[in-house]
């Protein structure tokens, strides 16, 4: 087959043109083209006036060899490559050695067990928080009623924080192997829409991706796999040799109990915060990160729609628009879009008492009234948290800590309309952007919870990306506090084997570990270390 890609055709443009268009793009005869699938599809808006649909198609034609010959050098004609996923070894028939673990059952630590139940290892899984279906109804005790359990929450439990989030497949990985290809294929088989495998921008949504948990659950399970829910690692037993290595040989979990283990997947997310802490007293090799804070902003999704589409707002080949933003300030700072969800809304995302915490989400749909993306401004350890592997997470505390003051101290969100942050006066009243935010919002002055270096950065790029996106700093846009948990503050370093740089047979993984920024990457990544953990087991 042949990878035929960059074909732009009009918005509406009937069945017929796109097979046309191959054979224009080929220089062939209709008769020599024998099949045609979808690969791709996404759309280019950059002219709303001629809004195009832009396919990838793989297709079938007599004498391929002769035609990709005559299309050597051209970039957008290629052989269509073998996506298909392999892994690089498999235990041995008998196999009955010590059962890996993996620590954690978000998208990391499920892609992690699932690969490694696929290859015959019968991984066991830990996590401290529930199931999904129990744990959403934790998570919404917190929005309803303002009621936090802190072992079960956005952050902990089944599916991990990607489970209560926008649900994006997509990521700017480098992925040779097309791993990423091998994640939508399961999530497709555990019950996802056949379009996310086309979809230049998939999506899942919160509702859809319960469902698919647990599915990939059961599955798991099927596969000799086990799961043991509200179970907390709170150590670490370790060999310690004499020239100061180490060597990892079993868990210490919550219970008091001891799970020998000496195959390790720490795929624990961005927010493990104890874990991080045990970790770095057991001497784990870590250290910190930049991260970035900031606000969610939110506009009606008319708005966005009409700012990006035009009079082809609302088009159904088109759906809910989205944005991606940057802007360099004066003062050395950027500002940039983080995580949009188009047609979604602003969730409590708090994991730990006494702290405000705000996250993005939407349904598959995202048929909600409101956009909201984070507005985030990057930071630095030596620049803004210096003091050790941990001092982002004391920066992230203290940031929390006063959001959670100026939301009136009962979960309310601090929030402040573009207006009155630009003018430098706290709000007083919501305007014309109602906020989504549940358990609910208390006007403010953001300056209360965030470095002036981000309000400066705020203010500057606000009027720039209106220019960009019409009535984006309308001064009734509404600004939620405080976006802290864009990623972890924390890298837990490994080797080229993926284990940890100083304990042998521990292996960092995932967006906790600071190796992934989102679902599919999160994904990947747990693929790849359950591929060398599996190494490592069958090299033993």
């Amino acid at each position: 087959m042949i990878r035929l890609s960059g074909l732009a055709l009009p918005l509406d443009h009937p069945p017929e043109a796109l097979p046309e268009a191959i054979c224009a793009r080929l220089g062939i005869d209709r008769a020599r083209l024998r099949d045609v699938s979808l690969f791709k599809r996404g759309n280019d808006a950059r002219k709303r006036s001629a809004i195009k649909l832009v396919y990838t198609v793989d297709v079938t034609v007599d004498d391929e060899a002769a035609l990709l010959a005559a299309h050597q050098g051209d970039k957008d004609v290629r052989p269509t490559p073998d996506m298909t996923y392999r892994p690089p070894v498999t235990a041995p028939p008998g196999w009955a050695g010590q059962r890996p673990v993996v620590i954690g059952a978000g998208p990391c630590g499920l892609f992690a067990g699932l690969i490694l139940a696929q290859m015959g290892f019968r991984p066991i899984i830990v996590d401290r928080g529930k199931i999904v279906r129990e744990r959403t109804k934790d998570t919404w005790g917190l929005w309803r009623r303002a009621v936090l359990d802190t072992g079960s929450n956005v952050q902990f439990g089944e599916g991990g924080a990607g489970t209560f989030s926008d649900g994006k497949l997509y990521c700017r990985v480098k992925d040779p192997r097309f791993l990423g290809r091998k994640v939508l294929e399961e999530f497709v088989r555990a019950g996802a829409p056949d379009d996310i495998m086309w979809q230049a921008h998939p999506h899942i949504g919160t509702f859809r991706l319960v469902s698919m948990v647990e599915a990939m659950r059961a599955e798991i399970e099927r596969l000799g796999g086990e799961y043991r829910w509200q179970t907390r690692v709170d150590d670490l037993i370790l060999d310690r040799s004499a020239d100061g290595g180490m060597r990892l040989r079993g868990l210490v979990l919550d219970s008091g109990d001891t799970l020998l283990a000496d195959h390790v997947v720490l795929a624990v997310g961005h927010s493990a915060r104890p874990t991080f802490e045990m970790l770095h007293a057991a001497g784990v090799h870590m250290e910190a990160k930049p991260f970035a804070i900031g606000v969610r902003i939110e506009h009606p999704q008319g708005w966005i729609d009409e700012a990006r589409y035009g009079r082809c707002a609302k088009h159904p080949d088109l759906g809910a628009a989205a944005y991606a933003l940057v802007h360099h300030a004066r003062n050395g700072r950027s500002v940039y879009s983080f995580c949009m969800c188009p047609g979604g809304r602003v969730v409590a995302a708090t994991s730990e008492e006494g702290r405000v915490v705000t996250n993005g989400m939407s349904q598959y749909s995202r048929a909600e009234f409101n956009a909201n993306s984070g507005l985030v401004v990057p930071i630095e350890p030596e620049r803004d948290f210096p003091g050790g592997p941990l001092a982002g997470i004391a920066l992230q505390r203290q940031l929390e800590d006063a959001a959670f003051a100026a939301g009136g101290r009962n979960y309310n969100a601090p929030v402040q309309r573009v207006e009155d942050l630009l003018a430098g006066r706290a709000s007083t009243a919501i305007g014309q952007v109602i906020p989504s935010y549940k358990p609910g919002v208390t006007p403010t002055d953001l300056s209360h919870c965030l470095p002036d270096y981000v309000i400066e950065a705020f203010r500057e790029a606000l009027p720039v990306f209106g220019r960009r996106i019409a009535r984006y700093d309308h001064p009734d846009a509404i600004m939620t506090g405080v976006e802290t948990r864009t990623s972890s503050p924390v890298r837990i370093t490994r080797g080229d084997d993926l284990q940890s740089l100083n304990v042998a047979g521990l292996y960092p993984a995932g967006e906790g570990a600071g190796y992934a920024g989102g679902i599919l990457s999160a994904a990947i990544d747990g693929i790849k270390v359950a591929e060398a953990v599996a190494r490592g087991l069958t090299s033993a």
